[in-house]
C-alpha cells in the first residue's frame, strides 16, 4: 500500500506543469491578442469627430452631427438623426476614393485604348 500511494503522487508535479504550459499558450496565442484588439478598436471609436463618417457596431453608417460623453448623434444618408452612446461607435468610415476621383485627381486625360477606328 505504501509502494501504491508514493507512485501516485510521483505524476502530480508533471499534471501541474502540463496545465501551466497549456493555460500559457492560451493566454499569448489567444486571450492577449483579443484584448489588444479591443483596445486598438476603443481607440479608434473615440478618435471618431463631429462632420467625419463613422460606423456602429451593429453595421449602420452615418455622420456624426453630435458628441457627447454621453451620446454620439449619427445622421443616416436618409437624413435620420440617431442617438448612440460612444461605445456603440466601431470607428471611422474613410471615404472609399472612385474611379471619377481618381481619373481628376491626375492632370493627365485618361487613355483611350481601343478607340482608333
Amino acid at each position: 500500500m505504501l509502494f501504491a500511494a508514493s507512485k501516485s503522487s510521483g505524476g502530480s508535479p508533471l499534471i501541474i506543469i502540463i496545465y501551466a504550459v497549456v493555460f500559457g499558450g492560451l493566454y499569448f496565442f489567444y486571450l492577449r491578442p483579443r484584448s489588444r484588439k479591443q483596445k486598438a478598436a476603443r481607440t479608434q471609436a473615440k478618435q471618431v469627430e463631429v462632420g467625419e463618417r463613422a460606423r456602429t457596431i451593429g453595421g449602420l453608417i452615418g455622420t456624426i452631427v453630435s458628441r457627447s460623453d454621453e451620446s454620439v448623434t449619427l445622421r443616416t444618408a436618409s437624413g435620420v438623426e440617431l442617438d448612440f452612446i460612444p461605445s456603440a461607435i466601431a470607428g471611422r468610415i474613410d471615404p472609399v476614393p472612385t474611379s471619377d476621383d481618381e481619373n481628376s485627381a491626375g492632370d493627365e486625360e485618361p487613355s483611350h485604348e481601343g478607340d482608333d477606328k
